[in-house]
């Protein structure tokens, strides 16, 4: 049986192309999930929980750093009706990872909230990790886990 080169490299460059095909989906999926980090940041520091809603998946589990946990619902209605605001909220140093339809985010959490009933202001700073999962073309937070620094 003779083999012509041109039939092995036919092969050859669809392999090739199949490898860099996914890695070229991925910087995209990375860019959306870094996208949707921010836009989360930002509607925290506001105290907007509209803006918070539709990056949430209805299956959300929220951890706090004291170890309390939040559902989608009970996460909303704890920013609608906060008894604090953000001075400052910053999401220092984030990476992103994703893992076919999931991506994990970390990232330090570095913020001041000031309490409206005594104007106390209390620092947090926080090593956060997020897991978001791509529900359809959206990229949603399925799970945030925090822990103290």
């Amino acid at each position: 049986m003779k083999i012509d080169r041109r039939q092995l490299a036919l092969p050859a460059l669809a392999l090739g192309l199949a490898s860099i095909i996914p890695a070229a989906f991925a910087g995209a999926d990375e860019d959306a999930v870094a996208k949707n980090v921010e836009a989360f940041r930002a509607a925290q520091a506001a105290g907007n929980a509209d803006g918070i809603a539709p990056l949430c998946a209805e299956e959300l589990s929220y951890s706090h750093s004291s170890g309390a946990l939040d559902t989608k619902a009970s996460l909303l209605d704890g920013i609608k009706n906060a008894k604090y605001k953000w001075t400052t909220l910053e999401y220092k140093n984030p990476t992103v990872r994703v893992v076919g339809p999931a991506a994990i985010v970390r990232f330090n959490f570095v913020a001041e909230q000031e309490f409206t009933a005594d104007g106390k202001k209390v620092p947090q700073n926080l090593a956060i990790l997020m897991n978001w999962q791509k529900q359809g073309t959206d990229w949603k937070l399925l799970s945030r886990s925090a822990t103290k620094l």
